[in-house]
């Protein structure tokens, strides 16, 4: 899937090795330390995580969790959209299907949209002065 590698692609050019360094470190659970070791770049990153089945075109969560305590709202916006445009995965969705482990993206976008006429908070008029 073309929209897949232009997904990890786009990833990985926004990915610094200092930011690199961060997202190792927030899944050293599941990257022996030697191997962490060898992972230098984004791409390789990507490339581990696919070979032991934390990743692949149409299982992000793994990611997407990693970027959340990552805090990257960033990357993490990049794969909501890619999940929404490439597997049609709506916000609604996402809490009914096994590819999200935590609705993370939900978050963000609810952190953008601007709030119904329902959510607003009205408040009572100040008190009179006596």
């Amino acid at each position: 899937m073309a929209e897949y590698g232009t997904l990890l692609r786009d990833l990985t050019n926004n990915i610094t090795l200092e930011d690199l360094e961060q997202l190792k470190s927030a899944c050293k659970e599941d990257i022996p330390s030697e191997k962490s070791e060898e992972i230098t770049t984004g791409s390789a990153w990507f490339s581990f995580l696919e070979s032991h089945n934390k990743l692949d075109k149409d299982n992000l969560s793994y990611i997407e969790h990693i970027f959340e305590i990552s805090r990257r709202p960033d990357l993490l916006t990049m794969v909501v959209d890619y999940r929404t445009r490439v597997l049609k995965i709506s916000e609604e969705d996402e809490l009914d299907t096994k590819l999200t482990r935590i609705p993370s993206a939900k978050k963000y976008k609810d952190i953008i949209r601007q709030p119904s006429e329902e959510e607003i908070i009205k408040l009572a008029p100040p008190p009179k002065k006596a």
